[in-house]
């Protein structure tokens, strides 16, 4: 019987801090929902843990301008979206997944 391969593991690599002096983050949510409120801890951890102080949050609630779901294109909430640096990346959900939200913003990438 021939041993069984290991699968691969992901290896995460932390990425220095971006050329851009701090980071400009948008959370747009709906009203203060479980959801909302756990993307915005989430969030914040985040930050706090990778970013330092280089960072500034928006909260955008929508039930208070619907019109910015459809100019800023959002088409779920919780939505983070990165403005700065660019490029511009945009993740859904409430950020519970660590590892991606890290990878979707580029502090980590999987080797």
């Amino acid at each position: 019987m021939q041993p069984v391969p290991k699968t691969r593991q992901k290896e995460m690599v932390k990425i220095e801090e971006p050329a851009e002096d701090a980071w400009i983050l948008r959370l747009y949510v709906a009203g203060q929902t479980r959801n909302s409120l756990i993307a915005f801890d989430n969030l914040k951890k985040i930050c706090e843990d990778y970013l330092l102080t280089k960072y500034t949050i928006e909260v955008i609630d929508l039930q208070k301008n619907p019109q910015l779901a459809k100019d800023h294109q959002i088409i779920a909430v919780p939505t983070l979206i990165r403005k700065l640096p660019t490029p511009v990346k945009k993740i859904i959900g409430n950020l519970s997944n660590t590892e991606k939200v890290l990878v979707g913003l580029d502090l980590l990438r999987v080797k």
